[in-house]
């Protein structure tokens, strides 16, 4: 069974962004969530090859921890969600960190 941990990056009122860890701290994912009146659409990103029943175990761990938040338990057929499994190629920013391409590190530890 996948042992992962969620990080918020960006909570708005109206929608929420996760980054999904394993256990050594290697991203595995993100989930994005919006939220709509009375239903919840759901974008998961898997960045590594994970087992079915990993997934269902990770949707389980999202629909008890965060979405049972916003929505009854009754009324899980209000929530949608949708899996893809990319990579991230870039990300881009207006924001002046001050850093160079030079000081970016692929085996650099992202996490929080």
């Amino acid at each position: 069974m996948l042992d992962i941990k969620l990080s918020r990056l960006v909570r708005t009122p109206t929608s929420e962004v996760f980054l999904i860890w394993d256990t050594q701290e290697r991203r595995i994912g993100q989930l994005h969530l919006h939220y709509s009146h009375d239903t919840i659409h759901a974008t998961l990103i898997f960045e590594v090859e994970v087992p079915p029943t990993d997934e269902e175990a990770l949707l389980a761990t999202i629909d008890e921890d965060i979405v049972s938040s916003y929505l009854p338990s009754f009324d899980r057929e209000d929530l949608f969600v949708t899996v893809f499994r990319g990579e991230e190629v870039s990300s881009f920013s207006y924001a002046s960190s001050g850093l160079d391409e030079d000081d970016f590190d692929e085996d650099d530890d992202h996490s929080e």
